[in-house]
């Protein structure tokens, strides 16, 4: 490399890094107002491989936790090139959950999002190959165990976004305190979405579709936009069979809804949806 375009790109780096620290520092100030209107609490969940942000609120001991998992955020700036801080530049999960009239309500970032200022820094591998990762999974299932300590919650209905989903399923195979699962707009099979859109498959990473049929029994819903050209209608069709539901009937298809956009308006409607249970008789 020349020293004219060393240069260059230094100048880039330097730009691009001070962009991003003043993101990092709006975007914190933006779901930090969001949590104070909808009462949630900031806590800052230590497991064996991450730190994870969380908020929370509860008022019924005992009582179920709708507890909601983010998605990707943003993790890449182009294609090829990740970004330097994956939190959600568009906060739309956590509002959900602000949104969410119920008694225990938790929300649960991904590792690097919304960091801690004393917290370690995180391989940006595991906002990219690796962000379903058996260590990422591992991680958000002990910050679960927290969450449910701080609510004093009993069960849980699990409700994941876009990569989150991903997260939410492979997390409900694994744990029996799991009542429910939602997902909107969820990557329930990111070697097919990656397919789709012509991209290299994830490495390391675990697919929430190879366990699709340990999910049969338990009551669901799928919320898909007719406009989401980021995952295709498809993966949640495929993902409901493999669960063992020919019929699709736990599929919502939400009007004029994209990937990241129709939800915010329609969320307190969304939750009033009935989930089908495993014999077929909606709860």
């Amino acid at each position: 490399m020349s020293n004219g375009l060393l240069r260059i790109f230094c100048v880039a780096v330097f730009f691009l890094y001070g962009c991003v620290t003043g993101a990092t520092t709006d975007r914190t100030a933006l779901v930090d107002r969001i949590s104070r209107e909808g009462k949630l609490e900031k806590s800052s969940l230590k497991t064996s491989s991450f730190t994870l942000t969380a908020y929370s609120r509860a008022s019924r001991p005992g009582g179920t936790l709708n507890l909601y998992i983010e998605g990707d955020g943003s993790a890449w700036i182009i294609p090829a090139w990740r970004s330097l801080d994956p939190s959600p530049r568009n906060p739309l999960v956590l509002e959900m959950a602000a949104l969410d009239p119920a008694a225990n309500v938790a929300y649960l970032a991904r590792p690097g999002q919304y960091p801690a200022p004393d917290s370690s820094r995180v391989d940006p591998a595991y906002w990219s190959d690796k962000r379903f990762a058996p260590e990422v999974i591992a991680a958000m299932n002990e910050a679960i165990d927290s969450l449910k300590a701080i609510t004093g919650a009993g069960k849980i209905n699990l409700v994941g976004y876009s990569g989150g989903a991903a997260i939410a399923v492979l997390i409900t195979t694994r744990r029996s305190d799991i009542i429910s699962l939602r997902t909107v707009a969820g990557n329930l099979d990111p070697e097919a979405v990656n397919r789709f859109h012509h991209v290299s498959p994830l490495t390391g990473s675990l697919n929430p579709m190879d366990v699709a049929d340990k999910l049969k029994g338990l009551p669901q819903r799928h919320f898909i936009g007719p406009k989401d050209t980021v995952i295709p209608s498809f993966i949640a069709s495929s993902f409901v069979k493999r669960a063992g539901s020919p019929d699709g009937l736990e599929i919502t298809v939400v009007k004029g809804a994209s990937h990241s956009k129709g939800w915010r308006e329609q969320w307190k409607l969304l939750l009033e949806v009935p989930l089908r249970s495993p014999a077929g008789i909606e709860d």
